[in-house]
């Protein structure tokens, strides 16, 4: 587990500069140490460890180290490569490539003004172990001459199961995420049965159908993911997560497909489904949040908190929680118009919440960390969300 780090307050505040990146190159083990610059601020070194001894025996091993220092009060953003060397330390006989590394992680930029930062790196397919590592900040050719830098620190861990370590990093719970959307929906499982009663539809086979779209949901959402990451796979990103698109899709037509042998009217049902979805929502972006996944961007500003993406902890705009309350508010005035029994006609609040929940993601998605393939796609959903609700809203109000 990090040390120490996952006590701290993780408050903090946020603007829109640019995104910091996180780039990283291998060196050779071989290859002598840059020289230890001046340390003129405090850091720590953290390492990660997995803490279930169930997994102690698993491969692939892997050790996460997590630099922490603060970013300075003013001035200028800044790139600060920081290196990362380790040597196993319980070594019998000659030692291999496995019992040691070196290797450059660079944070671009440092937003003066941000307070504390803390970089995480994995490294994998390690000897299993004891090991000693360090980190220390390396200035890039043409820095300006006098900038405080980041002090030298050295820690000791040993190796853990590489899947759990891939995932540990301060201000990210793990089991967040999954315990978040399994919350939500049964959320939205238990508000649908409510709805369903109170319209005279079965309420035991749609909760059925409901519990089967969601197991599809999942499906399409990973789909949907992997998908959506063709193009950054080709420049090393991985394909691990989901998007909630393909859920929505994919649970929405299992929905639609299961309506025609229940014979339940598919526009009441998707109407009924609408409030219950949109809470699911809401409980599971706040998973997000927790687990380090959807970041938002760094920013200096005081509304921002600090929160990780497992690589760099900062304070950033809360974007998932932004989206949660965006998801909240569609799904409490869908639920007011369902109750009240509203003049819309039969589906249309299911059209007008999603198109409502989606135009509101779209106003949140500059405002992330992970950059779009492209802006036309953001564009054609802002105008068919708008189109839906307008259409939505005039058939309302003609009659």
């Amino acid at each position: 587990m990090l040390q120490e780090l996952e006590r701290r307050d993780q408050t903090g505040k946020a603007s829109t500069p640019p995104v910091p990146a996180v780039r990283a190159k291998r060196d050779p083990v071989d290859q002598a140490p840059s020289a230890t610059p001046p340390a003129t601020t405090t850091a720590s070194l953290g390492t990660t460890v997995e803490n279930c001894g169930l997994f102690e025996e698993f491969e692939p091993k892997a050790i996460g180290m997590t630099y922490t220092f603060e970013a300075p009060a003013d001035g200028e953003p800044f790139s600060l490569p920081v290196r990362f060397e380790g040597r196993r330390t319980d070594v019998s006989g000659e030692p291999t490539a496995a019992d040691r590394f070196s290797l450059v992680e660079t944070v671009d930029p440092v937003l003066p003004g941000t307070g504390r930062l803390t970089l995480t790196r994995r490294v994998e397919n390690l000897a299993p172990g004891e090991w000693t590592v360090s980190a220390w900040p390396v200035p890039e050719s043409g820095s300006p001459a006098g900038r405080p830098l980041p002090a030298r620190a050295e820690a000791s861990g040993i190796t853990g199961f590489a899947p759990i370590i891939r995932v540990r990093a301060p201000g990210v719970r793990l089991g967040a995420w999954p315990g978040m959307v399994a919350l939500g929906a049964v959320v939205a499982l238990t508000v649908l049965g409510l709805l369903a009663a109170r319209a005279g539809f079965p309420v035991v086979p749609v909760l059925l159908l409901a519990f089967v779209a969601c197991l599809v949901g999942i499906l399409g959402a990973r789909l949907y993911y992997r998908a959506e990451q063709l193009f950054r796979r080709r420049t090393g990103a991985g394909v691990q997560g989901m998007c909630i698109q393909g859920f929505v899709l994919a649970a929405v037509g299992t929905v639609v497909v299961g309506a025609i042998p229940l014979g339940v009217p598919l526009g009441g049902l998707l109407d009924a489904t609408a409030p219950g979805l949109l809470f699911g929502m809401a409980i599971g972006r706040v998973g997000c949040f927790l687990g380090g996944c959807c970041a938002g961007r760094p920013t200096r500003s005081r509304f921002g908190l600090w929160s990780s993406d497992r690589r760099l902890g900062v304070r950033r705009i809360p974007t998932q929680l932004v989206e949660s309350v965006t998801a909240l508010i569609v799904g409490l005035v869908a639920l007011l118009v369902v109750s009240v029994s509203a003049p819309v006609p039969a589906g249309g609040v299911f059209a007008a919440a999603m198109a409502a929940f989606v135009l509101g993601r779209q106003l949140v998605f500059p405002l992330r960390a992970m950059a779009r393939n492209t802006s036309y796609g953001r564009l054609l959903a802002t105008a068919v969300s708008l189109v839906v609700l307008i259409g939505v809203v005039a058939a309302t109000v003609l009659g």
